[in-house]
Order: structure tokens, then C-alpha cells, then sequence
């Protein structure tokens, strides 16, 4: 069956991760993805490892599927002219440069919807191209740091600590796909395209979501409460009699039937606890009573009697656990795909699941210029 974006062609010329998660998923979705480097490679994710399976990095395959490559050197006025060529027959070009970059190559939004009135340009950087900031090289990690992300994940023993995947990155890819997505929308009454600028900074922010809110609240600077919640009790990690599981009880019915299972009439009538914001307000005093009553019974017992009262629940899995889940199988969110340097590769599949325009894997994550001739000969 067609793709839902069967019909859109994309130019890629972005690195790393924020932009290639984002003409990923369009891939995915259909579209036609041209991912532009410099002759042998410009994407730092092919040396990021390892692992390596016969010198191809994990790192680029895991954003790099269902793309045609070609190199071209920007900075020479040849390759800047055959990104002219292709923008009069692209829809969207997306690029992750420090601000100013495309400029210098003579590639501005200005230039290129000159060439191609319904352009969508769609530019992914630190900090944004306004601002104080917006020179700046902005990192994930960096991000991460300054965005308020770190200050709230960790707990008093380890202190700040980052994700341990490029969140931040994986969030401008996404906000950068439902902004060309949007933009595509309203082209389609307008006839014309429209520049987008795309901000990690701005990406992580967003993500404080209630936190955020909390503060603006209350004035009151959010603490670390590492895999406690913020605004709810219980809804954290408990020790196990042989591990260690989630418990996330989100109102107090589920709280009263978790009383139920531990055995803890007491903690269900006690007006201390009695509703979440007595909880949360006490939650020094209720969370080591539970702790001690999660200790008696291994982490399968717990998952098992949870369930079946519908409390959500959920064991701690590595990444070898994860790969062998049911459901996730069930799902069809692990792909294998034949690569003609690293043979058969093993890729996450996409959560995106349409009835009608389903999801494909067509191309696997290519090698640098491997599609040089079919694309720039035409």
C-alpha cells in the first residue's frame, strides 16, 4: 500500500540525530528522502562506535533508514548549484548547519524559495537563529545541562545526571516532523512554503511540561527526586524481595487497591494518605512503609496480583529483555534489513501504526553517495 507521504520528496542535508530521526520518519511514512554529505561521508554518526558490523556503525543505522545518499561539496559553487536543481523538484529541505552556514554556501531560505516558491526549509539548530545564543554549537548533552532537564533527573547521592539517550535530539526530530507536516498542511491552500526554525534548546524546554508549570506556580525550584514523582505518590521504583519494579498508583482508587494487595489496611484508612495530596505531602513517611512491604514478595508476585486489579505496574527490563518482549514483538517494533556493506541488520521499527498508509522499510541506511548516479544523473 502507498505511503501516507508517498508524494513528498525531501532533501536531507543534516547530521547526527535531530534531523535524520526526523526524515526517518517521513521516510517511514512514504517519502522520498535524498540525504546529501560531503564526498566520503560527512554524517559523524558513521564513525560513532562501537559497535561496528563490518565498519558501519550502530549509530547511523539506527536514523538513516529509508534514504537515498548522494555527496556533493557545498562550499564549492558546483554542489550548491545541483542543491538548486534538486530544491525545484524537492518539497522540503532540512538541514542541522550553525546558524549562518547555509547562507555562506549561498543556500538561504531567501535563495532557494526564490527557485521554489513552495518550499518548506526547515532548519534545526543549538539555540535558534534569534537570540544571544544563536552562534552557539548546541550539543544534546549541552542542552540538556542548560534546558533544566538535568537538574530534575538524579537524586541527592548522584546529582544531576542526563538521559541516557539524546533526548533532546529525539525531541527536535519529532517537533521538526510535525512542523514540515504542519507546513505541508497548509501549503496545500496556500500554494506557497514557509521557513521553520527548529531549536533544541526550545525542544527541551518544552519537555518540562508539569514541571515547568509547577514552578511558575509556586516559585519554588523543582528538586531531584530522581524515580519519584513530582506530583503523585506512589509512583516510583520499589525494591523486590528479588529485584526492584515500577508502581505508578495515579489516583486514589488504585492507592486503596494497592493497600488491598500489601496487606496494608492501616496505610488505606490513614487520613495522612487518604487522598494524593496528603501522599505527595507525606510521601517521606508513606514511601518506606510500602518499600517494606514490597520487600516480602519477589517482583513477579507483585507484577502478577497488580494486573489483575488493573494498578499500573511495570518491571525494570534491559535492553536484552526489551528485545524478547511479547508485546513488543507482537507489535512488528523490531525490523531486520539487508545492508549490502554490513549484511543483516537489526533496526528499532517505527510506533507509527496506520491502517490504510502503513509504514514500509524500503532502503536501507545507505552508504555515502551510493545513489550519486541515479539521482544526479537525472
Amino acid at each position: 500500500m502507498a505511503g501516507a507521504l508517498e508524494h513528498i520528496r525531501v532533501l536531507d542535508l543534516s547530521r547526527v540525530l535531530a534531523g535524520p530521526y526526523c526524515t526517518m520518519i517521513m521516510g517511514d511514512l512514504g517519502a522520498e528522502i535524498i540525504k546529501v554529505e560531503a564526498p566520503g561521508g560527512s554524517d559523524e554518526t558513521r564513525k560513532w562506535g562501537p559497535p561496528f558490523q563490518e565498519e558501519v556503525s550502530a549509530y547511523y543505522l539506527c536514523a538513516n533508514r529509508n534514504k537515498k545518499s548522494i555527496t556533493l561539496d557545498l562550499k564549492s559553487a558546483s554542489g550548491a548549484e545541483k542543491i538548486k536543481q534538486l530544491v525545484k523538484e524537492s518539497d522540503v529541505i532540512i538541514h542541522n548547519f550553525k546558524t549562518g552556514t547555509m547562507e555562506r554556501f549561498g543556500l538561504s531560505y531567501h535563495t532557494l524559495s526564490s527557485i521554489n516558491p513552495k518550499l518548506i526549509y526547515c532548519s534545526i539548530t543549538g539555540f535558534g537563529e534569534t537570540g544571544p545564543f544563536k552562534d552557539l554549537p548546541g550539543y544534546d548533552f549541552i542542552i540538556q545541562a542548560m534546558s533544566g532537564l538535568m537538574s530534575i533527573t538524579g537524586d541527592e547521592q548522584t546529582g544531576p545526571q542526563k538521559m541516557g539517550v539524546a533526548i533532546t535530539d529525539v525531541l527536535t526530530g519529532m517537533y521538526a516532523t510535525i512542523g514540515i507536516q504542519a507546513a505541508l498542511l497548509e501549503r496545500s491552500k496556500s500554494k506557497q512554503g514557509q521557513k521553520l526554525d527548529i531549536a533544541l534548546y526550545d525542544a527541551a524546554v518544552s519537555a518540562l511540561v508539569n514541571i515547568g508549570s509547577n514552578y511558575f506556580m509556586s516559585g519554588e525550584i523543582p528538586s531531584q527526586l530522581g524515580n519519584q514523582h513530582a506530583n503523585i505518590v506512589p509512583y516510583q521504583t520499589f525494591h523486590t524481595k528479588d529485584g526492584e519494579m515500577v508502581i505508578a498508583a495515579g489516583n486514589d482508587r488504585q492507592f486503596q487497591m494497592l493497600c488491598d494487595i500489601l496487606g496494608a489496611a492501616s496505610l488505606k484508612t490513614d487520613p495522612k494518605f487518604k487522598t494524593n495530596p496528603d501522599r505527595v505531602a507525606n510521601r517521606n513517611e508513606l514511601v518506606p512503609l510500602l518499600q517494606q512491604l514490597f520487600l516480602q514478595q519477589p517482583t513477579a508476585y507483585w507484577l502478577k496480583e497488580c494486573r489483575q486489579q488493573s494498578i499500573p505496574c511495570g518491571p525494570i527490563q534491559n535492553m536484552a529483555e526489551v528485545a524478547r518482549d511479547s508485546q513488543l514483538l507482537a507489535r512488528d517494533m523490531f525490523v531486520q534489513m539487508k545492508h549490502p556493506t554490513a549484511g543483516e541488520i537489526h533496526l528499532i521499527g517505527s510506533p507509527l501504526k496506520l491502517s490504510r498508509t502503513p509504514v514500509s522499510y524500503r532502503y536501507h541506511p545507505p552508504n555515502a553517495g551510493e545513489h550519486n548516479q541515479m539521482i544526479l544523473s537525472d
